[in-house]
């Protein structure tokens, strides 16, 4: 596990969390931040690398095949995203409307598709422990753009957790063997959280990065400051990320239907 923010040094365009060919750090993907002021223009064109873009905040235009969409996103905590995922050798062409600020993915893929763009409407939410498990102490909303049952062709998934304020997610501790990074924003950015992987545990906030290549992890958002957390997963050659999830042992207990009863109270 590693994390990291770039808070201090963040600027106008395109700031780089990982480079894949110089500091790979076990993802396989290329990670940054790209922000935007009203009027400017940025362009994406990879020939080896499949790109997804997430509308973090603000109103952007996206263009691509002759295409061109406005999106409009003041926040990710009340408003649902757009995210295109384009294939190798696709232009992309995104416009500022106002201030904005974009999350971008990458990897190698060699196999060519037609870009997809993921909307409000497209969106697939899962509520989760919300029905009482755990005292209702990991509820959230696993939220995907998309993953290997909707977009079989790439070789990465990408989605978002609302992690509500004191509440934990990603909960119990497990793990998956494809590397995972996500990427946090905070409701109110003097708060912050806290992540918890292979026996660390480190302060997460705005605009901070973490990178989980092995071993179980879990997190958590300090009460009264809600987190909003972009995950991506790389999938691995003849082993893609099937919404697998591997159990720590040890909290095997906590999914038993009885596990309040076993919970103290006070």
């Amino acid at each position: 596990m590693t994390y990291f923010s770039k808070n201090g040094q963040l600027k106008r365009g395109y700031n780089v969390y990982i480079d894949a060919a110089a500091d790979d750090m076990g993802t396989q993907m290329d990670v940054g931040l790209l922000i935007l002021e009203e009027g400017d223009t940025f362009t994406i064109e990879e020939p080896e690398k499949e790109t997804a873009v997430l509308l973090f905040e603000g109103k952007v235009c996206y263009e691509w095949a002759g295409k061109s969409v406005e999106a409009d996103r003041p926040d990710c905590f009340h408003h649902e995203a757009y995210c295109l995922l384009a294939g190798r050798g696709e232009k992309i062409t995104l416009t500022a409307r106002t201030h904005s600020e974009l999350y971008i993915q990458k990897t190698r893929n060699g196999k060519p598709f037609e870009a997809v763009l993921y909307t409000p409407d497209t969106v697939q939410t899962q509520h989760a422990g919300n029905k009482g498990e755990l005292l209702g102490c990991m509820e959230r909303e696993i939220k995907t753009f998309f993953d290997h049952d909707n977009a079989p062709f790439s070789n990465m998934d990408l989605g978002e957790v609302l992690n509500h304020p004191g509440k934990w997610s990603s909960y119990p501790p497990q793990h998956h063997p494809q590397p995972a990074g996500d990427f946090y924003r905070v409701a109110d950015p003097p708060g912050c959280g806290a992540g918890f992987a292979n026996g660390e545990i480190y302060q997460t906030g705005q605009n901070g990065l973490a990178v989980i290549t092995s071993g179980f992890h879990s997190q958590t958002a300090a009460p009264g400051y809600a987190m909003c957390y972009a995950w991506g997963i790389r999938h691995l050659e003849g082993d893609p990320w099937l919404k697998t999830r591997i159990d720590d042992e040890e909290h095997a207990w906590l999914w038993k239907p009885d596990a309040n009863d076993h919970i103290y109270q006070g």
